[in-house]
């Protein structure tokens, strides 16, 4: 059943596409916060380590644009994938009949 769950999850909703941009605009925005804080330490104090804000903040700025870029494409995805059902735009409520319909 779980494995049953696990594929139906993402063939009916777009939402873990949508966390997956979330999470990415939150990383980038995460660590361009933390290079503003990196940066601070720098300046105001010494406990900077030597090396430390060169390479962490550029890698997880990276994946953070790499998960923004991955959720924008499966939002492009999915959007391609509903429109493939073929599904119609309305529902008709009830069938209209006419004098002439031998059927009653």
């Amino acid at each position: 059943m779980l494995a049953l769950a696990w594929q139906g999850m993402p063939s009916f909703s777009a939402a873990p596409l949508r966390m997956i941009t979330a999470l990415g605009m939150l990383v980038s925005v995460l660590s361009l916060g933390m290079g503003l804080w990196a940066f601070g330490v720098r300046l105001f104090t010494d406990a900077a380590l030597p090396g430390w804000a060169s390479i962490v903040i550029p890698l997880f700025l990276i994946s953070g644009v790499q998960l923004l870029s991955l959720g924008v494409i499966g939002e492009y995805l999915a959007k391609i994938f509903l429109e493939t059902k073929r599904r119609p735009l309305f529902f008709v409520d009830r069938l209209v009949r006419s004098d002439t319909d031998p059927v009653s």
